[in-house]
Order: C-alpha cells, then structure tokens, then sequence
C-alpha cells in the first residue's frame, strides 16, 4: 500500500480549498482483461490556494488537461495522486487514464465464472477505492453529483446509482449506457456493477407518492438459487418501516439489490445499488442463523440509505455513527417488521459479544475514534464501530425514549440533507426532541474505551432470605471509567421442571457498588440474572449458585433472551480467566439440545470448539475434542429430523472430527450408508464432511481435487481452497502458507478460504515450523499488497492455534522490532491477545 493514504490534516486542507460541482465519468470496459480506460470531468471551485491534488490508482495516465491546459502526466501524476497547480476560482479538469481491475475486493473487482467463462464487475468503494475507478478528491465530505457513461458488451446488464437507462449501441457488440447525473452524495457510495448478471424487478410507492423501481440481481449460474420474492418482501418491509419511523421518504430515485461473487464484507450501501455477498444466495441448506442475518444485512444497509447516505459523516472519525445506527435500526426493524421477533435475542448473542471482546483487546478505543488516516479507517470497520456502538445507541434510544429519538432523527435528516456532519448535529436534534442534556452521556458512553463488568455481592441469611445485595462494578486498570447503567435484575427458580422468573427489580446504578435494599428479605433463588432483558452494555457475572444452577438447568429457562445472557455470561467468565473451560465444556453439552435460537446454537458451539481446542490445558485437548465430537453426534443422532438443530450438529461434528470413529461416521454419512431423517447430504454440507476427513488425514488432495471438479463453481473453488488448506500434515499447511505469501494473483475469496482451512486443526504442532516465516514475510506483505490481502494474510495465517508461550514471545519480538506501522502493529497486537487469552484459561483448567 505505498503512498495510498491519506491522512486527516491533508482532507482538512484540501476541504478548505475545493468544493465539487460535479463528476462526468466516462468508462470503457471493452478494452482487455487488465485495465479499462476511464475519464473523468470535474468540475470544481477552488479558494484561498492554487494548488491540490486528485486522487487516481491508475496504470497509465494518458492526459491531464486543466481549464483548457495539457499538463505533462508524468510530472503530475506518480500513479496514485494528481497534482494540480495554477487553480483559478472555477475549474474543469480533465483526466484520461487507465485503470485497473482487481480481484482484491476493493476498487472494480473483476470475476470470471468458472461455470461459463462469463465475466461480471462490481464496485467497492469505501474507503478510499472510487479512485481505483475515476479521479476523485476521495474523502467524503466533498459531495458532488455524478454522471456515469458507460461502455460495456451489448449483452450485459449495467447497473449504477441512478436508473439503468436504455443502451446506445455503439457497434461490434457494444453499448453505452448513459446514466442520469446523482443526488450530491459521497464518492464512496457510488457504485457500477455490470455483466450479464440476471435480475427479477418489482416496484413499491414509496411514503412520497414516488414509484421506487426495485431490482434484485445474482450470476446467471446462481440464479436459479435468488429467492427474490422473499428479498421484496423484507424490504418492502423495511422501507415502510423506515419512512413511517424516520419521517422522511426514501431519497433515491430506484433501489437494486446485487448479490456479487468474491464479496468481502456482507454488503455495501451504495447508494441505490446496494452489493451483497453471495453467500445469501442460498444453493443448498444453511441454518436459520444465516437465514436472519441476511434480514438484517437487508436492512441493515436500506437503513443506511438515509443514515449514511442522505446524512454523511464529514470524516471517517464518525465512521461509527453510520455503522451503529445501521446495526440498531436494522435490529429494532427486524424485531418489529418481520417475522424474526428475536432480533435482539440474536443482537445479544453476536453483536454484544462481538462488542465484548473488541473491548477488551489491547486495540480498543473510544466510539468516537481518532482517526487520524486511512490507514487507521480501514482497521477501524470492529466490534466497536458497529457492536458497541449499536449497543450504546440502544441506551441512548431508551434514555431519551423511542418516540423522541425517532423524532430527532427525523429533523436530524431534514435539517441535513444530502450534506455532511458531526455527531453533535445528531444529539442537538435529540436533545431538541426530548428535553434531555446528552452532554455528560457522551462522555461517559462515547468518549471513553472499555467495557464494564457487573457481579452480585449477596449475602443470605439462616432461614434462606436475602440479607444483603450490591451490585458491584469495575473496569480494567487501563480503562477505569465506572459508568452509570440502566438495568434489571431477575430471580429464577425451579419450578415444575422450569426455571422461571419469579421477580425482576429494573434499577440505575452508579459507581463501584449500588445497594439494592428492594431485594433484601426475597428468597434467594436459584438463579440471579444482572441485566436481564439485557438493558445494558455490560459483562456480567454469575455467583457460585447460579453458576452450577446454569450448568445443570440452562435448558430449562424458557425466555430465549435470558438464555442468551446466561451462555453469553459463562463465556465471559471463560475468556477472563473467571470460570473452568471444562466448566464452559459442560455447559455447551449438557444444555445445547433444546436451544431454540439458531443464532445462539452457532456461537455456543463455535465457542465451544475454541475452548476445546485452545482453552483446555494441552494436555486434556485430545480428550476435550473428541469428548465434544462425540457428543455432537450422539445430540445429531437425537435431534428432530430436519431441524435446524440437527443441521448444526452434523456440521459442527464435522468440524471437530479427530478421531477414527469420527471418519468412519463422517464418511458413512457422505457415502449414504449412515442416514439421519431429515438430513440431505447436499453440495455445501458435503464439502464440509469432506473437510472434515481431511482434517482427520483419511482424505486429500485427490479427494478435493475429485470434489472440485464435480462441483466447477466458484463455490466449489472455494471449498476447495478451505479443505487444502486444512490438511493436517507440515506439508499441506507450509503449501497453504506459501501460496498466501507468494501467489499474488490469487483472489480475495480463495485466500480467505484458504486461511480458514490453515487455521483449522486439532494438533497446531504442525504450525511450529511456520512461525518464523509467517513473521519474516508481513512487513513486505504490508508495504506490496492492497490492504484486504494484507489483512487477511496477517489475521488468517498467525499460527494462533499453537498457543504457546513461544508464540507469545515471537510475537512480541517482532512487535519491537516493527515500531513504525501503526496499522499492522493492531492487527499482530489483536493476534497476541487472543494467545495471551489461551494461556490464562489454560492455567485455570490445568488448576
């Protein structure tokens, strides 16, 4: 990534110079695989200085013209700015280059279907990567409005911000598609998708009267998999939703929906041509947590359409007001709109803990970050940004009251559209809409990092009655702010074979211990919940009662919310250091069956592989997988036919098959031999059963290479990767390596697929030998590939499986001889943590 940042002073100066009128962008994508010419006409006023510069990732520069004069673009352009001198009041500049498609990901990704040789495109914008595409003054509060021509193959379809217009035929199998100038928006969200992607249309009226033309798109290999009517339905829903909410119609003219190949986010909210991951597009079976998560992705970015897109943060430090808001509103409407009514049981059980852990990692920060570049954005998209900071804002929608938050956030975007803010223009129009001073809430909730721990300090007198009861609070020493919380405490008992709730008492509390006296004289119950219905942004503790009450009677709480809390207590308690794994083990196995929230089943169990494999002391690991592997199959063996379940326990099996009984199982399921009611071997859980052998070493690269083939899709490819690079044998992980650090053509989607499988192992002796040359190759990794390689090859390729104290002291060995680059130092400092974290639940177990 050399000389692509940015930092904030240079936006800050550039903003107090230019202000865009507008981009004329003509693009030619007929010109060979590599490149694609691009030109740009901007029209912009300049004040107070002659001199700036544009941002453009070119290959070649052929021209530079500036208010009518050639400028030499050799001495102007170094191939990532443009140089501009001699600015009068208004400008036209003119800048004919080309530019260069990736397979990263970022910028105009460029795919071949391995199906049928067609090609298709797609944008990815934010950050800082329009400029891959057009010239731009790339930071998002220099607004203008934008005007895409665009040449293409006469067969494809193309698809921007405003409308698809009818196409000119422009000869030898081309077209140009003119499209009609944007709204003023930001770079970051303008979009261009094109190939011969299929699409089903449909149309809603909006709150405004308008007709809004709504399109939902995929691959033609896939498109027989686009469930597109169930994808209108959510969003019809989230738009009524949103409009009655927010008080304002939908500001764009159309809305498409585009579920794209080799996508490495779940989605992106461009501004009426919203990207989706493929993964959504369902070939085969997947459980009832992906199916959710796709709803709220749905809304998640239609949410962004105003918070984000109408109303655009000025720099990226408010970068987690988009995302928090996005996270919140898309909870509150799935919750409230469809028929995922446990949306906020699901917002517990991923994004809170998500939040918790980001919060405890050497790398936390406050939610109002200082981001002081682009290289500090990129690094920034965490748990904080859109967990932690959804979490906040759902207190804060509590502490001013719903009916006045939505109030304020109408006026928020009234008053602010199509512009750029700050997150004070947000809390004046919420102060304004309930009454309420937020000046000493953002301090406290924004302004500071850390997470609060919670724990009952109870005593119980001779006849059982609660004699006294505290709530006592601490912080981390690094990150002392005590903070006032709004929440409940609730009182389980046994009853009838249920563990029921038989008091709640909602309580402020404030500083190191807060005195319930209301509780004084109850019985003491089995259980005692803090935070129940899960009010505040805090870990909680249990006491030594409620502790072995969940480990024997979990599955007997009938609120999924209160379930939720509690798996999500005990695992707290397990990563700090707290609570047993083999306490956590227990837990998982005994209580899991009967869990109905799909989402909690996929975290628990993918905690529970993490606790078998790193958290256990070493020398109980084997027996700690296979205990947890045979169990998986007994509880397969016992769920309800076809339940999700039942699917989630094969799949889990599979994922943690160590010994030969596993394979045998593994294989008898993938040859039809074994059978369980309701279970269909599909392509998807058939890859994964085959991992599983190879993860067991009674498979390999015959196997895969034999699956591939059968399954030629870019889905296939991928698996593919995933299950090479599970191959447990020195060999097959130092290939998997090897290729990460050395293959530079590979794709974005491959070489996370690739990782996945590195990471995937039940002996992590294998990775030893690795250490040294996963350490060696990252500075030059970092300076020479674009920063989503970079990252996924530092995250996904550190040995954190090993955790060893070798490790420990590597890592730590290369972080001092490595001062310089911030950015990369988080990501190797976030994989330290997480080893750290390993050895200290390892201590407790081996107790």
């Amino acid at each position: 990534m050399p000389g692509e940042n940015l930092t904030r002073l240079e936006a800050r100066d550039r903003k107090a110079i230019v202000d865009v009128e507008s981009y004329d962008v003509t693009l030619d994508l007929t010109t060979g695989a590599e490149t694609f010419r691009s030109t740009t006409v901007v029209r912009f006023t300049a004040r107070g200085a002659t001199e700036t510069f544009i941002d453009a990732i070119t290959r070649t520069v052929h021209a530079v013209t500036l208010n009518g004069t050639a400028l030499d673009p050799a001495a102007v352009s170094d191939g990532v700015r443009i140089q501009l001198t001699d600015l009068q009041e208004h400008n036209e500049l003119v800048v004919d280059a080309d530019a260069i498609y990736t397979n990263t990901g970022e910028g105009l990704h460029r795919f071949v279907d391995p199906v049928d040789g067609e090609v298709y495109l797609y944008s990815q914008f934010e950050v800082p990567d329009s400029r891959r595409m057009y010239a731009v003054f790339e930071q998002p509060d220099l607004k203008a409005a934008f005007t895409f021509h665009v040449t293409a193959p006469a067969n494809w379809a193309v698809v921007s911000n405003s409308p698809t217009p009818e196409p000119v035929f422009a000869g030898e199998g081309r077209a140009t598609w003119h499209f009609e100038p944007t709204p003023r928006i930001s770079s970051y969200i303008t979009a261009l998708i094109a190939g011969p992607y299929q699409a089903v249309h449909s149309e809603l009226t909006s709150a405004s009267g308008r007709t809004i033309p709504l399109g939902v798109f995929a691959r033609k290999s896939l498109f027989q998999y686009l469930d597109a009517d169930y994808i209108f339905e959510k969003t019809r829903q989230g738009f009524a939703y949103y409009e009655e909410k927010f008080g304002y119609p939908y500001p764009f003219a159309k809305y498409d929906q585009l579920f794209v190949p080799e996508f490495n986010a779940g989605a992106m909210e461009n501004a009426g041509a919203v990207t989706f991951t493929e993964t959504y597009v369902f070939r085969s079976k997947v459980t009832d947590a992906i199916k959710e998560r796709r709803v709220v992705t749905i809304l998640h970015e239609l949410a962004h359409m105003w918070f984000g897109d109408l109303v655009t943060m000025k720099w990226w430090n408010d970068l987690w007001l988009n995302e928090s808001f996005a996270e919140w509103a898309s909870t509150i409407a799935t919750a409230e709109a469809t028929e995922w009514t446990e949306a906020w049981t699901t917002f517990q059980a991923m994004e809170k803990s998500w939040a918790y852990k980001q919060d405890q990692l050497p790398s936390t920060h406050p939610i109002v970050a200082t981001i002081d570049d682009l290289e500090a954005v990129q690094v920034n998209f965490d748990g904080i940004t859109y967990a932690k900071g959804g979490s906040v804002l759902k207190q804060l929608a509590a502490w001013v009251g719903i009916d006045a938050f939505f109030t304020g956030v109408g006026q928020y975007f009234q008053k602010h559209e199509f512009g750029n803010t700050e997150l004070r223009d947000l809390l004046v129009e919420l102060e304004a809409a309930s009454g309420r001073s937020l000046d000493g809430w953002g301090a406290k909730w924004l302004e500071t990092a850390g997470v609060n721990t919670l724990r009952p300090a109870l005593s119980v007198a001779d006849d059982g009655t609660i004699a006294s009861f505290a709530i006592e609070q601490s912080a981390h020493p690094d990150y002392p702010t005590i903070r006032p919380h709004r929440l409940a405490v609730g009182f389980y008992s046994l009853q009838g074979g249920k563990l029921v709730r038989t008091h709640r008492h909602e309580l402020d509390i404030d500083g190191v211990s807060t005195e319930v006296p209301e509780l004084v004289g109850l019985a003491r119950p089995e259980l005692i919940l803090l935070n129940d219905d899960d009010l505040a942004y805090a870990k909680i503790r249990l006491d030594d009662v409620s502790l072995a009450t969940a480990i024997a009677h979990l599955k007997h709480i009938e609120e999924p919310l209160a379930r939720a809390i509690v798996w999500g207590a005990v695992w707290d308690a397990t990563r700090d250091g707290e609570a047993k794994p083999s306490d956590y083990i227990r837990l998982v196995l005994d209580n899991i069956a009967t869990e109905t929230e799909s989402t909690t089943i996929r975290l628990s169990l993918t905690q529970l592989a993490q606790v078998a494999r790193s958290y256990v002391a070493p020398a109980s690991r084997d027996a700690a997988i296979a205990e947890v592997g045979d169990t998986l199959w007994t509880l397969a063996q016992g769920a309800e036919p076809g339940s999700d379940a039942q699917f989630q326990f094969v799949k889990f099996f599979a994922n943690v098959a160590s010994t030969p009984a596993h394979a045998e199982v593994l294989r008898a399921l993938q040859n039809g031999t074994t059978r369980l009611d309701g279970l269909d071997i599909d392509t998807d859980l058939e890859w994964e059963l085959l991992e599983g052998l190879v993860l067991t070493g009674v498979a390999g690269e015959a196997q895969i290479a034999t699956a591939e083939e059968r399954d030629n899709t870019s889905n296939g490819q991928q698996a593919a990767a995933r299950a090479r690079g599970t191959v447990p044998s020195a060999e097959g992980k130092k290939a998997a390596l090897d290729r990460a650090l050395t293959d530079e053509q590979i794709p974005n989607a491959i070489l996370r697929m690739l990782g996945m499988g590195y990471q995937h192992v039940n002996d992590p002796a294998v990775l030893e030998p690795l250490v040294a040359p996963y350490f060696d190759a990252l500075e030059s990794i970092w300076k020479s590939r674009s920063y989503k390689i970079a990252e996924y090859i530092v995250v996904w390729f550190y040995p954190s499986a090993l955790a060893s104290q070798a490790l420990v002291d590597q890592t730590q060995a290369w972080l001092d001889a490595h001062p310089d680059i911030p950015a990369l130092r988080r990501l190797v400092q976030e994989n330290l943590a997480g080893v750290e974290r390993a050895l200290a639940a390892q201590a407790v177990d081996a107790a």
